[in-house]
């Protein structure tokens, strides 16, 4: 399969992800272990606040990702952000993530995905390099 479809596809799916986690497991309140978690992280108090802010902050990457805007800007903002968001429910609230401590090797899987399709198949398709 050529690089650009690759990358192609994996854009959508990167995409998909955080607009799922955003709208439908945050938001809407379809998933409400993320709730827990962040209240187990930030506290009961606004908890339902919170996590729907996050889920907008979901959203946003989501619009964000799609628009191409800074691509590689937004490609490490979203490697610290599932580093940053997974480490902290790692050590603070591992007894409610859906694959228990095992959601650090998702998460990884999830960066290096993210990683590959921005510094590896974006610059296969001949795409010109935006600067961070």
């Amino acid at each position: 399969m050529p690089h650009k479809r690759i990358h192609f596809i994996l854009t959508y799916f990167i995409t998909a992800v955080w607009l799922i986690n955003g709208l439908f497991c945050k938001v809407f309140n379809w998933v409400p272990r993320h709730g827990e978690i962040v209240a187990t992280i930030l506290g009961n108090n606004h908890a339902r606040l919170w996590t729907i802010l996050i889920g907008l902050a979901e959203i946003t990457m989501a619009v964000w990702i799609l628009s191409g805007f800074r691509h590689r800007l937004n490609s490490i903002v979203q490697i610290a952000i599932i580093a940053i968001m997974n480490s902290l429910e790692f050590i603070m609230a591992s007894e409610l993530l859906l694959w228990g401590r095992y959601n650090a090797l998702f998460a990884l899987l999830f960066i290096l995905l993210i990683y590959f399709n921005e510094f590896h198949f974006r610059s296969k398709t001949g795409q010109q390099a935006q600067h961070v």
